[in-house]
């Protein structure tokens, strides 16, 4: 079984990117984001600050076609092929992206150093990812309370270094599910 939802695998909602405009298109632009060329990638309109205060970036507004641009992933789609990234360019977003919980529905902040994180979802019956954000704390709550070892990381995953074991060896190293 080939999967192609391993495109993209080391990016996340809320990584700050650096990307290449390549077209304009009426709903927004098309771009390729550094070191994940092979990714399609787009922006729409709606997240292109507008300085003429639209609420979409009118066509003369987009960034010029072959300009580099900070951005940020608001979403990777690899539910069907072909994996895309659909990027942010609002400089809220740039500051800090704050999307739905699947959970409680409430913002939550995928920025680092937020209270979100990204969720993945996959089978081994064949390929395709489903992804959703959810705050640290409403997912670790819907975890069973026996899984006390699965609650830590989810509130300690991408925070803090994982803790040494009794030998010194990190308990999160492969083959280690302590």
């Amino acid at each position: 079984m080939q999967r192609f939802d391993s495109v993209g695998g080391d990016l996340v909602a809320g990584t700050a990117v650096r990307a290449t405009i390549i077209s304009h298109q009426p709903w927004g632009v098309m771009a390729q984001v550094l070191g994940h060329e092979t990714v399609g990638a787009s922006a729409d309109a709606g997240v292109i600050d507008s300085p003429s205060g639209a609420p979409r970036a009118l066509p003369e507004e987009y960034p010029s076609v072959g300009v580099q641009v900070e951005a940020v992933v608001q979403e990777i789609r690899r539910y069907h092929p072909p994996a895309w990234i659909r990027l942010t360019m609002r400089a809220a977003d740039l500051r800090e992206l704050s999307w739905p919980c699947g959970c409680c529905g409430q913002p939550t902040i995928l920025s680092p150093g937020g209270d979100g994180v990204t969720v993945d979802v996959r089978s081994s019956d064949g390929p395709g990812c489903a992804s959703f954000a959810a705050h640290r704390s409403c997912l670790a709550d819907r975890l069973d309370p026996d899984f006390n070892g699965d609650r830590a990381r989810v509130v300690a995953v991408g925070r803090n270094p994982p803790p040494l074991a009794r030998d010194g060896i990190e308990s999160g190293a492969v083959g280690a599910f302590g």
